[in-house]
């Protein structure tokens, strides 16, 4: 409610003024979602600019992120969560020298790293396995010699493993062979 003072001016109520707040904060509350949605599905954004240590399309994933991938999964499919975090943060730092287009690998790597139970550090991996498939995808690049692409239908996620014998990181020793090779 707009009232006037004693010299004419005119004056909000409190609970006008308050109520016009909410109004704004809730227009600003639905501008930050849009950017968010247009962020995260990469609506009007242009794709990250390679960099000098950016695997040209068609070369291999660069050791320094398969070597300590293959150490995490190896150690989640035996039930083992023992050096899942130095793993995860060798990732990370690898990823950070890449360059923009593996940062989903650095923030997945670092969401790993800090995992402390083992149902959590397979949830992290998986995302950490969507970053690196996705990355492999959108560059190109092959995996290395002898690893090969898995896939468990139970958990609806991916990973990367070496051998013929499934070993499965999300369900470990209760269903080690779950999955394909794709």
């Amino acid at each position: 409610m707009i009232t006037k003072t004693r010299n004419g001016r005119k004056r909000e109520s409190p609970k006008t003024r308050r109520e016009g707040l909410y109004k704004m904060a809730f227009v600003v509350s639905w501008f930050r979602v849009f950017v968010l949605a247009a962020a995260t599905y990469g609506i009007g954004c242009a794709p990250a600019p390679q960099t000098g240590n950016t695997p040209k399309a068609g070369s291999k994933l660069p050791d320094s992120i398969v070597e300590p991938y293959l150490k995490i999964q190896t150690a989640l499919s035996q039930d083992r969560i023992d050096d899942v975090r130095a793993n995860a943060g060798q990732i990370a730092t690898a990823a950070t020298a890449l360059g923009a287009p593996a940062m989903k690998i650095d923030t997945a790597a670092v969401q790993l790293a800090s995992a402390t139970e083992l149902e959590d550090a397979r949830d992290k991996f998986g995302t950490l396995s969507d970053a690196v498939i996705t990355y492999m995808g959108g560059l190109k690049l092959a995996p290395p010699d002898g690893v090969r692409k898995a896939y468990c239908p139970m958990a609806n996620k991916p990973w990367l493993q070496k051998g013929d014998t499934l070993a499965n990181p999300y369900y470990g020793s209760s269903m080690l062979t779950c999955g394909e090779f794709q």
